[in-house]
Order: C-alpha cells, then structure tokens, then sequence
C-alpha cells in the first residue's frame, strides 16, 4: 500500500521526517524516500529498502539534509518523492493510492504531443510521475490537484512539498487517512496517527474526504472542503493500521478486539466448538486472538513465535514464493503449547491460504490435536481495485475465487452467484467454506462475518469499503 508523513518548521525538520516516516514502514516494502525544502532549494534521498530497514538506509541521508519543510513516504512500488519543474513552479510529490485507468491517462498526455516520462526499470512509468504530469495540466496548484481527484478512476491520498508548505489531499472519497498533528511552531500530516506522538506532536485533526489543506508553520490553510462521501477501507483494521492508530476517531486495537469477541459470540452460540486454546497468527491476528480470549474465557497463548531479529514484518520481497518461505521462515513453533491440544488459530484474512495452510501443517507436525481457524475479516471474494492491499494479480489469486470457479464453472463469474457467495446466510457461502476447509486441512472454518466487521469498526457501512467482501463499490448498497 504505502505511507506518508510531512512537517513543516521553523527549523529543520529532517529528524522529525526521519523518523515519522519511518514509523510507516510496516505500510511497505519496497522504497522509501524523503525530499525537503529549505534555504539552499530542494534535497532528496530515495533508497530501496526490501533488504534493510528504513532507517539504515537514511542515516546518512539525515545528516546531509536540512530543510524547514519535508515530506516522505513508504512505498511498495514506485520510487518516490519525485522533484518536478513545470509552469506551476518546482514541487516534490508523493502518493498513494492505485490508478486503475493509468493507460487511458497516460495515452490522453501522450495526445498532447507534449509530454514524456522516464520510463522505470519495468517499463512502467512511475504513477507519482503521471500524477504529477495531470497536476501540471491545470493553471494552479488547486485546480491540479482536483483535477487527479477527479479523473483517477481508483484512489489517491498525496502530499506536495513547495517553497510555502506542504499541501496535504486526501482520497476524493477518505479511502486512506490523513490526520495533523501540532506542537509550537510546527505542524505535521500523517497516515498513521501514532507517528507523530513520540515527537511531541499532539492530535490537531483529520482530514475530511477530498479535502486538501496547505500547511505552514503558521497554520493550516484550508483550500478545499471535504466531501460529503466517505469510504475509507475497512482492511486497515483488520490488517494494515498499525495498532496505536485510530481512523475516523476508531482505534485499531480496540477494533480487533471487538473482531474477536464477535467470532467467539457466533461460536459460543453454535456450541460445536471446545478449543483448549487460543491463538493469533503474529502479529496482525494477536488482538483479535485476545479479543476472543476476553469473550471466550478460553486462555490465550502462543504456540508460535515470530522471529523479529532478522525477519520483522516489512522484509517482504515482492516475489511470492520468496514471501511464503520467508512466512514460513518467521514463524517458531512452541511445541510444549501445540502438543495434544486443540488449538483455534485467528489470522487477520486468508488470500490465497499458502501461508495459513502451511502454518496448519507445522501446527500437526508438532504434535497438534486440532485446528480451528477463524479468520479476522470475510471470505475475500473481489481483489481490491483502490489501495493494493494485495499483490494478487487476478481475482483467481484468491483462494475463495478460485473455488467458487471450481463449483460455478462458466457461472463463477455472474453477479448474482458471487452475491450468494459474499451472503453468509446462503447454502453457496456455506458450500463455499466447507472446500476451503478441506483444502486448507483445518478441523473447522468460521469467517468473521461482513455485518459483524462493519459493526466491529462502528461506522456505518455505506461509510466504509467493504468491496473485496461484497463487491460494494461506493455509498450503501453501490455494486460493481
């Protein structure tokens, strides 16, 4: 997905951006980058980070820079910032969000007969570099930066560094977060609401649905209102937010808490279930794992254990059968807490099930009874079209897909069967979860429901994205 973090100061910022930014890095693994503004014009410094973590990367890069006002990012593909000279003067850039008419956009520059990019090393063009291009169609900063929020068939979240601030934009509709902090002469924009409390920055606000603000250290401009149209991922909840943030006023932790207590609710009610224990796939599953702990009264523990030293969670190479071993190379079982015993497993999702069906397997090789899976979010039914929150390239990358193609065949694709297959009250849902069961080897497979997710979060659903569950696009009850 990606990150974002900016400052603006009465004096140099560069540590404050170093380590806000890096407080982003579960949110990629790919690039990271910083770009400030200062006396002596712009600096810059883009490093890859798949191997290493961000701040060894910078740490000379901090030294070197300086600058009052700064942005930078985490990013799973494009490197960023980048440094444009156009009639709009000069400007720093970064995003995020996913662009899924990037052909189109890049075709109607190309009719200009006027533009051209640098082309990456994968024969890509950077989305930030196309992002920036459309801004610079416009006669104003302002009008460029509605023109992208109105043309991007997707999302983008983006901060601009230029020589009088930082301007902050959020998602046309809030898919991602944006919120300010404040402390005395100096302001700073986040994703991630945590990041700046170590700083000593305090909770200013969020930015509202499309709204765009100029920051200074004077103040917070605003240039353009939020909208009335909020749809902000649920998935940050389940998996991506890291737990001190809160998204609309909501705290991760607490929500995966309420997660879990819901799971252990619908079990209890159902009754077939009498695991001696509970557990969380580290470490996005523990608080849902707690949460049902709470509810349940069936202890908490961890038969396994992540091996943080040498693999913390941004260390994942894009290369997916790089990304299972290592999964795989993470996790250290606790054989004294797996033996004999029946064990319920909670992880946040399960996408394409390598991962979870291979930890199931180490579970039995060490001796486990049983294991009872409970998924912390619904089946995913849809890739996600706005934030690649996955690397799957098509729909049949998910393990739900791709058995509702194995029952459907030529049907797999029709509305309304995938409509029966979202809906956990149809004989096709329940189909549907019995062969993943089986496929995965699991003693039993219970999803966190979509209605409990939605009232786990506590925002209306028609204010939440719930697509890659049901296919909802937009507002209460839009459909792809």
């Amino acid at each position: 997905m990606g990150g974002l973090f900016g400052v603006v100061a009465r004096k140099n910022c560069t540590h404050e951006l170093f380590y806000g930014v890096d407080y982003h890095s579960h949110l990629g693994t790919r690039r990271g980058g910083m770009a400030t503004y200062g006396a002596d014009g712009f600096h810059r410094a883009i490093h890859n980070i798949e191997n290493s973590p961000f701040r060894t990367k910078f740490e000379r890069d901090v030294e070197e820079m300086n600058g009052y006002y700064g942005i930078a990012c985490i990013s799973d593909f494009e490197p960023q910032p980048i440094i444009i000279q156009s009639h709009l003067g000069s400007f720093a850039i970064a995003t995020v969000g996913k662009v899924n008419n990037y052909e189109r956009l890049i075709q109607e520059l190309y009719d200009d007969r006027h533009t051209h990019f640098q082309e990456m090393t994968n024969g890509q063009v950077n989305v930030t570099e196309l992002i920036g291009a459309l801004i610079c169609r416009r006669d104003s900063l302002l009008d460029g930066i509605r023109y992208v929020q109105d043309i991007v068939d997707g999302s983008m979240t983006m901060l601009i560094l230029k020589s009088d601030g930082v301007y902050a934009a959020r998602d046309r509709v809030g898919r991602t977060p944006l919120v300010i902090g404040r402390k005395e002469d100096a302001y700073c924009v986040s994703m991630e609401s945590f990041a700046y409390l170590n700083l000593g920055y305090t909770d200013e606000r969020e930015l509202g649905p499309g709204e765009i603000v100029r920051l200074t250290p004077d103040g917070i401009e605003q240039l353009a209102a939020p909208g009335d149209e909020l749809q902000i991922c649920s998935f940050l909840w389940v998996y991506y937010g890291y737990p001190p943030s809160s998204y609309e006023g909501i705290n991760v932790e607490e929500m995966r808490y309420r997660c879990g207590s819901a799971l252990a609710k619908r079990d209890m009610a159902a009754g077939n279930v009498h695991p001696d224990m509970v557990a969380g796939v580290p470490d996005s599953g523990t608080a849902h794992a707690i949460g049902y702990a709470n509810e349940s009264k069936v202890p908490f523990t961890r038969p396994f254990i992540k091996y943080t030293p040498t693999w913390p969670r941004s260390f994942m190479p894009v290369s997916q059968n790089q990304r299972n071993l290592i999964a795989r190379m993470k996790l250290v079982p606790v054989k004294a807490l797996i033996e004999n015993k029946k064990l319920l497993l909670i992880d946040d999702s399960i996408v394409r099930g390598t991962q979870l069906r291979e930890t199931t397997e180490f579970l039995y090789q060490s001796g486990a009874k049983e294991v009872h899976v409970r998924p912390a979010c619904p089946p995913l039914v849809y890739g996600c079209k706005f934030l690649n929150f996955s690397r799957s390239k098509s729909d049949l990358d998910l393990i739900a897909r791709r058995v509702i193609l194995e029952r459907e065949g030529d049907n797999a694709e029709k509305p309304e069967i995938l409509a029966e297959y979202a809906d956990p009250e149809s004989d096709r849902y329940e189909a549907m979860l019995e062969d993943i069961r089986k496929q995965q080897n699991f003693t039993t497979l219970r999803y966190h429901r979509l209605d409990d997710l939605v009232e786990s979060i506590g925002l209306p659903k028609c204010k939440v994205c719930t697509y890659c569950f049901d296919g909802c696009t937009g507002g209460c009850g839009g459909k792809a």
